[in-house]
């Protein structure tokens, strides 16, 4: 049975959005269910500023309470070098390597300037130095980019600008992409057209399925790139989140319907249902 690998997302792109602050112990209790459910990929916060993310100021404490006894991948955010301090520190005094970072950036221009107020162009090059001193620690860089079918401030987002954006990270770093559909407006249609462009410029094996169910199509679209070759998607554990700069996107697909729409198309995730519906139960308490 072929497996699919599900890359959870909710103790940081599911919980930054959240207006009241969540207490450290109640965000590493979450991941521990996570983990407990048999996740090995947990993105657990983020370096940002925290004038602008509140929610996140506290992930070097996050990273600190951790288990790193187990085999699990504990990533975080990182957009920039001061990010890339803040990661570094933070890991310092942890028992073995705190897990992967992911760099990100738009495949739209307005988003770009919205998010990071910069072009695209400018946001890679400000990755740049972020990518090779992890790359010289031997930390492992995920890309994201956002906004791979429809931008909330340009509209239908071209195949070609998603390739661009893709082969622009990937100079920087043979790293995996997660493709995200920020918006939750993306059909099988729109996601399939980037999927098989982006194929022809890198590895499918590589490529992940990010996609928000703003428009209710999140579960057609892991389908659609189930057929493509796609075997990794983010999801957020009781479909938390949203990005605070993308107007309408309220939430990504939940972990919990992803994983029952591969199993029942054949596939297998090896998380423990049980386990992950408790989890989920966990997070929607802690939605505002």
């Amino acid at each position: 049975m072929t497996h699919v690998r599900i890359y959870e997302v909710g103790p940081r792109d599911g919980l930054q959005n959240e207006k009241a602050v969540i207490a450290v112990d109640d965000k590493v209790a979450l991941i521990k269910a996570l983990v407990d459910a048999g996740l090995k990929d947990i993105e657990v916060g983020s370096f940002v500023s925290p004038k602008w993310v509140p929610q996140m100021a506290d992930t070097d404490r996050v990273m600190a309470a951790l288990d790193y006894t187990n085999d699990v991948n504990y990533a975080t955010l990182v957009p920039n070098v001061k990010g890339w301090e803040g990661f570094v520190q933070a890991s310092a005094n942890l028992p073995r390597n705190a897990g992967e970072i992911a760099v990100f950036i738009a495949a739209s221009e307005g988003f770009s300037k919205a998010n990071l107020n910069c072009t695209v162009e400018e946001s890679l090059s400000r990755l740049a130095p972020v990518v090779e001193a992890a790359q010289s620690a031997g930390v492992p860089v995920r890309g994201y980019v956002s906004c791979i079918t429809d931008c909330p401030f340009d509209g239908p987002t071209p195949p070609e600008a998603v390739v661009r954006a893709v082969e622009g990270l990937r100079r920087l770093a043979p790293m995996p992409v997660s493709l995200g559909d920020t918006i939750g407006a993306g059909t099988p249609e729109t996601v399939t057209r980037v999927i098989k462009a982006v194929a022809e410029t890198m590895p499918i094996s590589d490529v992940a399925g990010h996609f928000h169910d703003t428009g209710g199509r999140a579960l057609d679209n892991v389908q659609a790139s189930l057929e493509l070759g796609v075997r990794v998607f983010d999801a957020a554990v009781g479909g938390l989140g949203g990005c605070p700069y993308a107007p309408g996107a309220p939430g990504n697909v939940a972990t919990e319907a992803v994983v029952e729409r591969v199993e029942a198309l054949g596939y297998s995730t090896g998380l423990d249902h049980a386990a992950l519906a408790r989890a989920g139960v966990m997070a929607r308490k802690l939605r505002g």
